[in-house]
């Protein structure tokens, strides 16, 4: 296949801006802005190298994706040696690199774009996002496809201003349009069933929306983060892949690509080969009939479980506690996945295997508490979850292990003023920590291990279903939103969560039917429907009050996705105070256990 490409080539002159001068101030928000006008003091450069923009990224893209390409009226050649004396420096842009945050400048006044017939027929000819189109190049355009009926017209509007572009919209087979405030400066409708719309968020054809992230978009710029899309479902068309894959190929590109290269065909096969991976672990996860057990506890909660006990903390005790529940007989029949502590996934069974190889020998699914444990913001209490700063490097560990999906806790304490208004969690406490959790879910993905991401109300406090009700939502949709914008695969994300329930201080506790109902309806308004699914936590109900309250939250389905229960105390409890530190009750403890089991997944 043959593509021209019809656009303005840019000089690229990045500027990597060191932030520790003091032409940055920073506002409000912490956010550092660059003020040219401070003082007239020179400002410090440690980098800048040049390449070229506009036309040549969508030609890099096809041409990674194997697909010839060159661009009109230009003599420029990808990766020849003398590229940059190839072409005239007409037009150029500089970008502004600090912290890994871009701005950039572009010419006042771009020069037009030019057509020049090929010699041989193409097969394509993609007018850029970069063209800047003139009558006479529209009119040529137009008289090439006159005299070639075979080729195919494809169209970029960033806005509707050129009049010269619009002249061709009908001969166009695909059209690609901005639904962004800042470009799209006068409102049309376009024939749906040919034009796909690129926004900073998603991209949409048809019914299909994948999400992509801003912050992404923003470390690219406007300018190369939406021709790199579109280019790459133009490539991805072309070469016979589905609406689907072409749209997660752009998505792909985007979330990889670096200022200067984009991806090649086979990077972005194996990527969304990775995520298909994912997306049969999340959904294993959620095999019929069957729960997850959380065995993670850390050293300093195990360690007051057993002192309410005066059981010693130990290694050995630690050791034959976890294994009461992986020697149960049948466990299989009741587990789709275990999460594990990094200590336990170090830990061998009796026979000889790792914990890890001897769950995966059961068919079922090891996972890992990653997170650090709670921090208390600068000045307050409430908290946000430690660890992100070295989790890609315990997630590449925790792969090599065996490891297949991972959980990241955020707390969330509810209190109220004296007018019995919700006081905590505040917007900020939320957004940090959402903030946090969709990190964790996209470094969890890159490293090829499924997240369950899980927001906690703490049931504790003087607090109502309603006021429960309304801090979960809070929650939810700021968690939600935050993880499509930071193009998390959805499903293949595990969303775990609190019962909605008053808490445990309230004059009047809630009923099963309460909480079925409630729980029901938020969780039906508040999470997507391609989301893998929903585990629920236990979160300090008693063992019977949590079985009897997740039965009532499945009655009031159906649901848009699978809901099962990943309990930590309200499995262990009983086999705990069966067990009570003497190895003589292994088997009281073990069917303690299996009871509970028995219990929840026949609710299922």
């Amino acid at each position: 296949m043959h593509i021209l490409i019809v656009g303005n080539i840019l000089k690229n002159v990045y500027l990597n801006l060191d932030s520790r001068t003091e032409n940055f101030e920073t506002d409000k928000n912490s956010t550092s802005w660059l003020n040219l006008g401070f003082n007239s003091s020179a400002h410090y450069f440690f980098n800048r190298h040049s390449s070229f923009g506009g036309a040549t990224i969508s030609m890099e893209v096809f041409q990674k994706m194997g697909l010839e390409s060159k661009i009109s009226g230009s003599r420029f050649e990808l990766f020849q040696d003398d590229a940059e004396n190839s072409i005239p420096a007409a037009d150029y842009r500089y970008i502004l690199v600090a912290d890994n945050g871009v701005s950039y400048l572009l010419p006042n006044n771009p020069r037009e774009t030019t057509f020049s017939a090929p010699n041989e027929t193409v097969d394509y000819i993609y007018v850029d996002r970069s063209a800047n189109l003139s009558k006479l190049a529209a009119s040529r355009i137009s008289a090439y496809l006159d005299d070639h009926p075979n080729t195919k017209l494809i169209l970029y509007f960033k806005n509707f201003e050129n009049i010269h572009l619009n002249s061709l919209e009908n001969l166009a087979t695909l059209i690609f349009a901005e639904k962004n405030p800042h470009t799209l400066t006068k409102a049309r409708s376009l024939p749906e069933e040919k034009t796909i719309y690129i926004s900073e968020d998603r991209l949409t054809y048809h019914d299909i929306a994948t999400p992509i992230t801003t912050e992404r978009i923003d470390k690219l710029t406007h300018l190369s983060a939406f021709s790199i899309a579109a280019a790459t479902v133009i490539g991805g068309f072309i070469i016979g892949e589905s609406v689907e894959n072409s749209l997660e190929y752009a998505r792909t590109n985007l979330e990889n690509s670096t200022l200067d290269s984009t991806l090649s065909l086979d990077e972005l096969k194996n990527l969304a080969h990775q995520h298909e991976d994912l997306n049969l672990i999340a959904a294993s996860l959620f095999y019929p009939g069957k729960g997850i057990l959380a065995a993670d506890e850390s050293g300093g909660s195990i360690k007051k479980k057993f002192a309410e006990l005066n059981i010693p903390d130990t290694f050995e005790n630690r050791h034959d506690y976890r294994n009461i529940f992986f020697t149960t007989p049948d466990i299989e029949e009741y587990l789709s996945g275990v999460i594990l502590f990094d200590e336990t996934a170090r830990d061998y069974a009796d026979n000889g295997q790792t914990y890890i190889d001897y769950l995966t020998s059961k068919r079922i699914i090891p996972g890992i508490k990653v997170d650090e444990g709670l921090e208390k913001f600068p000045d307050s209490e409430e908290t946000y979850t430690k660890g992100i700063e070295n989790l890609s490097q315990k997630l590449r560990e925790y792969y090599e292990m065996g490891l297949r999906f991972a959980k990241w806790r955020a707390a969330f304490s509810l209190t109220l003023d004296q007018d019995g208004k919700i006081l905590t969690p505040s917007d900020f406490a939320i957004e940090e920590n959402c903030r946090i959790l969709a990190e964790y879910a996209t470094k969890c993905q890159s490293a090829g291990i499924v997240p369950i991401v899980e927001p906690e109300l703490v049931y504790d406090g003087n607090y109502s279903l309603d006021q429960s009700a309304e801090a979960t939502s809070r929650v939810l949709d700021t968690l939600m939103k935050t993880l499509q914008n930071f193009s998390v695969n959805l499903r293949a994300c595990v969303l775990k969560v609190n019962m909605v329930i008053a808490g445990k201080q309230y004059e009047s506790p809630s009923t099963p039917e309460e909480v079925g109902r409630t729980t029901a309806e938020i969780l039906k308004n508040h999470v997507p429907a391609e989301l893998a699914g929903i585990v629920f936590l236990s979160g300090g109900q008693t063992p019977e009050q949590a079985t009897a309250n997740l039965a009532a939250v499945l009655q009031n389905g159906p649901f848009p996705w699978p809901i099962t229960f990943s309990f930590a105390r309200a499995l262990q409890d009983p086999a705990l105070h069966a067990w009570a530190g003497n190895n003589d009750n292994f088997e009281a403890a073990k069917k303690a256990f299996q009871e509970r089991l028995e219990e929840n997944t026949k609710i299922l």
